[in-house]
C-alpha cells in the first residue's frame, strides 16, 4: 500500500472502531500477502481471466471475451483462469455458475485455474469463486479503515436518492463525492453513535482525486485515452459485507498476478476508478483492455446485441440449434480477427489455435452478428465429416433436444447414415445444405414414409406447371423401367432414353431451334417430375443416390401414388 500522508493518517480510524465495524477474525494483510506469492513468469507470458456473475444466462458476448482473453494467454506460454464473481446475491440465479464452466467446457475453451464444479477447483491461487473469499476483502477494508483512505458511510437509500434528486435538479453530475459525501469526515464519536444506534452502513474508498484533472490511460484495445480523474468515493463493501466489484477485482487480480484485463466496453468509463484503486493500493495495475460489444442490425441500424431482447445472445441458443461448438468459436474468432478467414480458407485442417491472434486487429467499433456468416462457415465444417461423424453429432444433439429423433436414430440406424452419406462419401462434390443439427431432419424426412406425402396442396403443387396426365404418364412409365442394379450411367441413359422417347426435348435450345415441334417439355421436367414424387421437392441432392437408399419397394409405391 502507498505511504499515507499526515493528513490521511489524521482521518484513520481507530482499532477500536475498526473492529467494531469489521468484527473479530479478520487475517491481516500480511498473512493475506504470503499465501499468494507473486507468478513465476517468463517474459511476455501473459495471465488473463474471464470473471462472469452467475446472474442469470451466459451472454455470447462472455464467450468471445473468453476466447480473446484464452487466445492472450495461451498464445504467449501464460495462464487462463476462470474466476465465479458472485458477490451480487441479490440477483445471482441458481446453476448459473455450473452453466458457465460447462459452456466454457462445451466450447473448448479450456481454463488452465479455476473452480471445477462447486466443491472442487484447480490452481494454486484460489478460491476462484468470490463468495469464499469474503475474508481476504475484508482483511484489505479493514487495512484501508486504520490507514484513513476508507470509512463507513451510514446514509440510507432514501437518503442517498433524494441527494441524487438534488443534484440532477441542479444540474450537477450525480454522485458521492465532495460536498455530497456526506459521512466522509464523521468523528469518531458520530460514528460509534451510529453504531450504537445499530444504523446499518457500508464502507465506501475516501478517493484522493480531483475530477477537474485529466489523465491518460493506454488501454490495449483502443490505444491512449484521456479521462477526468476520479473523485467518487464508491462503495466498496456493502452492507452484507460483501464486497462490490470494483473492489473485489482489484484484490483478485493482483492476488492472483493477472497481467492483462480484458472485458466489456460497457467498463470503459470505471477505468480512472479502478486505476487510482490500484494506485491507492500502490499495486501495479494489469494491462486494460476494452472490447466492443457484438451487435445486431435491426431495422438497419445497428444496436448491441441484447440479453433480454436477443434469444441468439445466449450461449444455450448455438447448442439447442446445433451449431458445431467448432464453428461457433471459428465464427467468433473471424469477428475477434478479420483475417482469421483467410487463414481459415488456406488452411482448412488447422484449428483456430494455429491462428496468430492479434490484440490489436479487434474491431472497436463492434463486430456484426451475421448468420448467414455463420451459416456458410457451419455448411463447411459439417461437409468435412464423415456420415459416421455427423451422425454421431446428430444423435448426441437429439439426446438432448429432440428424443423423437433420437429413438428414430436408433430404430433405423443404418438408414440413416445411409441417408447422410448422400453426397458426402467418394463423391466430386460434396452436399452442403445442412448448417445445424436442428434443421437435418427436416432436409430428410421425406425418406421417412410416415413423414412424406403427396397432396395436390402440397408436394404436387411442384408440378402445376405440368399437364397432370403427363406427370402421371411419366410415373407409370417409368415404374417398368426402374432397375436399381443400374449404376448411375445407365440409370440417367433410360432417363434420357425415355424422355426423348416421349416428346421432350433434350433442352431448352433444342426447344429454341425446332418452334415448330410440339415438344413436352425437357428432358430436365422428366427428371423434375420423378425428383418430386420421391422427395416432394423440386430440388434435392443426387436424385439417383437417393433412389438408391430409398429402395426398390419404397420407389415404386411413390411411383404410384398418383393411381
Amino acid at each position: 500500500m502507498r505511504t499515507i500522508t499526515t493528513k490521511e493518517k489524521n482521518m484513520a480510524l481507530s482499532d477500536e472502531i475498526v473492529d467494531r465495524l469489521m468484527g473479530d477474525g479478520v487475517p491481516s494483510v500480511e498473512e493475506i500477502e504470503k499465501r499468494y506469492p507473486p507468478r513465476a513468469l517468463s517474459e511476455g507470458q501473459c495471465v488473463t481471466r474471464i470473471a462472469p456473475s452467475p446472474t442469470g444466462f451466459m451472454h455470447l458476448g462472455s464467450v468471445y471475451a473468453a476466447l480473446i482473453s484464452e487466445r492472450v494467454a495461451h498464445q504467449s506460454g501464460g495462464v487462463f483462469m476462470l474466476r465465479i464473481e458472485d458477490t451480487d446475491t441479490k440477483r445471482e440465479v441458481e446453476g448459473a455458475a455450473e452453466f458457465i464452466i460447462k459452456a466454457l467446457g462445451d466450447f473448448g475453451l479450456e481454463f488452465d485455474e479455476g473452480p471445477l464444479n462447486d466443491s472442487k477447483e484447480v490452481g494454486a491461487y484460489g478460491p476462484y469463486v468470490q463468495s469464499k473469499r469474503r475474508e481476504i476483502y475484508q482483511a484489505y477494508i479493514k487495512e484501508l479503515l486504520k490507514k484513513g483512505l476508507a470509512y463507513p458511510c451510514f446514509c440510507s437509500e432514501d437518503e442517498i436518492n433524494a441527494m441524487r434528486e438534488r443534484q440532477t435538479k441542479a444540474g450537477g453530475r450525480p454522485g458521492y463525492y465532495g460536498m455530497w459525501a456526506k459521512c466522509r469526515n464523521l468523528t469518531e464519536e458520530q460514528i460509534k453513535a451510529n453504531l450504537d444506534a445499530g444504523k446499518p452502513f457500508v464502507i465506501r474508498f475516501k478517493s484522493p482525486g480531483k475530477y477537474i484533472n485529466k489523465i491518460a490511460i493506454e488501454d490495449v484495445c483502443r490505444g491512449k485515452r484521456f479521462f477526468p480523474e476520479n473523485d467518487l468515493d464508491i462503495v466498496i463493501m456493502k452492507s452484507d459485507k460483501l464486497p462490490t466489484y470494483h473492489f473485489a477485482h482489484l484484490i483478485d487480480d493482483h492476488l492472483m498476478g493477472t497481467t492483462h484485463f480484458l472485458r466489456g466496453d460497457e467498463w470503459l468509463s470505471s477505468l480512472p476508478l479502478h486505476i487510482q484503486l490500484f494506485q491507492v493500493m500502490g499495486w501495479t495495475p494489469p494491462k486494460y483492455g476494452h472490447i466492443a460489444p457484438i451487435q445486431k442490425l435491426e431495422d438497419e441500424a445497428r444496436r448491441k446485441l441484447s440479453k433480454r431482447k436477443d434469444p441468439e445472445a445466449n450461449i444455450a441458443f448455438y447448442g439447442e440449434k446445433g451449431y458445431p461448438k467448432e464453428v461457433v468459436i471459428d465464427y467468433l474468432m473471424n469477428l475477434a480477427n478479420s483475417d482469421f478467414e483467410d487463414f481459415k480458407r488456406a488452411n482448412p485442417e488447422k484449428s483456430y489455435r494455429d491462428f496468430e491472434f492479434k490484440i490489436e486487429r479487434l474491431n472497436n467499433s463492434g463486430p456484426l452478428l451475421d448468420f448467414v456468416k455463420l451459416e456458410n462457415i457451419s455448411k463447411e465444417f459439417i461437409a468435412t465429416l464423415s456420415a459416421d461423424e455427423l451422425y454421431a453429432r446428430l444423435y448426441d444433439w437429439a439426446g438432448k433436444h429432440d428424443v423423437v429423433l433420437q429413438k428414430r436414430m436408433d430404430e433405423q440406424s443404418a438408414y440413416f447414415k445411409q441417408i447422410l452419406n448422400i453426397e458426402r462419401g467418394n463423391c466430386d462434390r460434396v452436399r452442403k445444405d445442412f448448417y445445424m443439427m436442428s434443421a437435418i431432419y427436416p432436409e430428410i424426412s421425406y425418406f421417412f414414409d410416415d413423414e412424406f406425402k403427396l397432396t395436390p396442396d402440397g408436394a404436387l403443387s411442384e408440378l402445376s406447371n405440368l399437364p397432370q396426365e403427363d406427370v402421371k404418364f411419366i410415373a407409370n412409365a417409368y415404374c417398368g423401367l426402374y432397375d436399381e442394379n443400374d449404376n448411375k450411367d445407365e440409370w440417367f441413359a433410360k432417363v434420357k432414353e425415355f424422355a426423348l422417347a416421349s416428346g421432350y426435348a433434350k433442352n431448352a435450345k433444342e426447344i429454341a431451334k425446332n418452334p415448330d415441334i410440339k415438344y413436352k417439355g425437357t428432358v430436365s421436367d422428366v427428371a423434375t417430375v420423378l425428383r418430386v414424387l420421391m422427395t416432394g421437392r423440386r430440388e434435392s441432392p443426387d436424385l439417383y443416390s437417393i433412389m438408391q437408399v430409398l429402395g426398390r419397394d419404397r420407389v415404386m409405391k411413390r411411383l404410384g401414388l398418383l393411381g
